[in-house]
């Protein structure tokens, strides 16, 4: 399993970099992932949606579907693309180190 050095501790990751072991996961990391995903800052509506990922995954065992995002974390569909604009599903699970939710390409 590969394995990656993120905000100084190093992490179980799959081959697309997502976490496998969520646990591993902290806010310093969520901030240099945003960075390296091209988000200079997290803004309060971005920790909205990256805690309500960590929370549907804890809960479900999968991140939520855009559409899911959009209906129920209290963030509009439009204002995911603004936050998160190379696909909100997958670029804030990433963020959030959840694995990839099911249905991302």
């Amino acid at each position: 399993m590969p394995t990656r050095t993120i905000a100084g501790s190093e992490v179980d990751v799959n081959d697309e970099g997502f976490f496998t072991d969520p646990s591993q996961w902290n806010e310093d990391m969520a901030v240099e992932l945003a960075k390296e995903s091209g988000i200079d800052e997290l803004t309060d509506p971005h920790w909205t949606v990256i805690h309500f990922m960590r929370k549907e995954y804890d809960d479900k065992g999968t991140g939520p579907t855009v559409r899911a995002l959009g209906k129920t974390s209290g963030v509009t569909v439009k204002e995911l693309y603004q936050l998160f604009p190379k696909g909100p599903a997958k670029m804030a699970a990433k963020i959030a180190g959840i694995p990839k939710p099911r249905g991302c390409i």
